[in-house]
């Protein structure tokens, strides 16, 4: 019978939010998969474990995969585990995952720490509607397109960054969002985690005199839905009540229905909607 793949979270600062199903499963499998051993031996050696190891990481994630693969068909039982937190989040696992559902490869997920997550619960921030970005892109036109996206989302905003890049992507946050309320958490779970609560503009002027250390987690809020609304509303008075329903039947949206949600649009009633056509008609 083929193996399993097990993704397996270790924890992100905090050696105490390892679990015992994960320390189990990484004993008992035939191979662990990480995407740095010089970092991961230090993790195993802390929990007595002796289980071979290979590199999985961003530059080998396409090839490696298959010979995992391989390995997988012959019996064998592969963990993969990141450098800190869960694989597949913003992490080269995503592709292994892919590529075993592709071949048929059972995956099973063991759940842990996640900093995405962690931020967000102490964000202060709306937890209800959330979306992950990870890295911005280093592609400026991917990047640019993100941003753009970004300026629409209503939903709380969670990104990754590095130090040294931090000042860069919270300029470019600000350019495009204006002042938003922002969360900074960097060292989660370590005994010195710091998270502060404070606005995209705060932030930038507290940097520009205290330089950035470790990584860190930003949690920005979405822009407002009242806000939002009232753009979206303006936006449908710049067309005609006809074009507006030419959009939704362009959908395959029935007539009816493409006036019910005109008036929904605007802010007036169906009949409005129907009289006004009417009368063009």
């Amino acid at each position: 019978m083929a193996g399993k793949l097990y993704l397996c979270a270790t924890p992100i600062g905090n050696l105490k939010d390892m679990t015992p199903r994960v320390v189990e499963t990484l004993q008992m499998a035939d191979l662990i998969a990480a995407e740095d051993t010089r970092n991961s031996i230090k993790l195993l050696n802390h929990f007595d474990i002796h289980t071979p190891m290979t590199s999985y990481h961003e530059y080998n994630k396409v090839e490696k995969a298959y010979a995992l693969i391989d390995q997988m068909k012959q019996g064998k039982n592969v963990a993969l585990i990141t450098d800190a937190g869960t694989p597949a989040i913003s992490d080269p696992g995503e592709v292994l995952v892919q590529k075993c559902q592709e071949a048929g490869i059972v995956v099973t997920s063991l759940p842990g720490a996640a900093a995405c997550i962690t931020a967000l619960t102490l964000s202060g921030l709306s937890t209800r509607r959330f979306c992950f970005e990870g890295f911005l892109p280093a592609d400026k036109k991917e990047r640019k397109a993100v941003l753009e996206d970004l300026q629409k989302e209503s939903r709380t905003i969670l990104l990754y960054e590095a130090p040294h890049h931090l000042l860069r992507t919270l300029t470019e946050l600000y350019e495009a969002l204006g002042e938003r309320r922002l969360t900074l958490c960097r060292e989660l779970t370590k005994k010195f985690e710091e998270v502060t609560p404070t606005t995209l503009g705060n932030a930038l002027a507290m940097f520009e005199t205290q330089p950035p250390r470790g990584e860190y987690v930003l949690v920005v809020e979405g822009k407002s839905l009242l806000e939002f609304r009232r753009q979206e509303e303006l936006s449908w008075q710049e067309i005609s009540i006809e074009a507006h329903m030419a959009q939704y039947e362009a959908q395959g949206i029935d007539h009816k229905e493409a006036m019910k949600r005109v008036a929904k649009d605007r802010g007036i009633s169906k009949r409005e909607v129907y009289q006004y056509l009417l009368e063009k008609g």
